[in-house]
């Protein structure tokens, strides 16, 4: 694992500070909260574009963060652990579609495959991307400090972005981010922001691929109020 503070992986180098402590509680907490009740979940990729020009501001504005590792260090992936952890993803999500539909079967008609071919382009640059400049690069650059351990600050991190999806109210994609959360944020501690994008983005691809984009479509979405 990366020293505390190496760059250009994730680092804990924020300093602790009570108005540091009721920013993290504003945005990772209040404002989930906040819109999954509140929000239009049709209004989500606006939202999640405006966290990101958010989280920028607030990266830049605590300084020290190395940007071109945002796009360096592709060579600390590691290709085999990926396929596994690609095939672990995809067994998972058919498990899941098999005991909440039965008789499942993966959709291979020509259109939803095109439609498929357009979503593995679009999903990681419009929706992983943003995720993890918010998730990982902001949540360790400038709250990681805030927390007594790496551990900590990963348990942590797999809370929010569990709750960041509270606005599709449901127990599978709760679970299903807590975990993924968890796994994104020690690949990108061990490996860097590319390796923790591009593990985010095949999962959520391998997702939909297999049926589970209804889980985390707005159009599902049905508040329990």
């Amino acid at each position: 694992m990366a020293a505390v503070g190496e760059q250009p992986r994730g680092s804990l180098i924020a300093k602790p500070h009570a108005r540091l402590i009721w920013e993290f509680v504003a945005l990772f907490v209040a404002a989930p909260i906040a819109i999954a009740v509140f929000v239009n979940p049709v209004y989500m990729f606006a939202t999640l574009s405006a966290f990101c020009l958010l989280s920028v501001f607030l990266i830049r504005l605590t300084g020290d963060y190395h940007w071109k590792s945002l796009v360096s260090g592709w060579g600390e992936v590691r290709w085999g652990r990926m396929a596994v952890f690609c095939v672990f993803v995809a067994v998972a999500a058919f498990l899941v579609m098999a005991a909440t539909k039965p008789g499942f079967m993966p959709n291979v008609s020509p259109e939803r495959l095109r439609l498929l071919a357009l979503l593995w382009v679009l999903y990681p640059l419009l929706s992983a991307l943003p995720q993890e400049v918010i998730f990982r690069v902001l949540f360790f650059h400038r709250y990681g400090a805030l927390f007594g351990s790496e551990r900590s600050a990963r348990l942590t991190n797999a809370a929010i972005f569990s709750l960041a999806h509270m606005m599709y109210w449901s127990p599978v994609v709760a679970v299903m981010t807590f975990v993924g959360g968890w796994i994104f944020a020690d690949v990108y501690m061990k490996r860097g922001f590319p390796a923790a994008w591009l593990i985010h983005g095949l999962a959520g691809n391998i997702l939909f691929t297999m049926g589970m984009g209804e889980f985390f479509w707005s159009g599902n979405v049905v508040r329990p109020f």
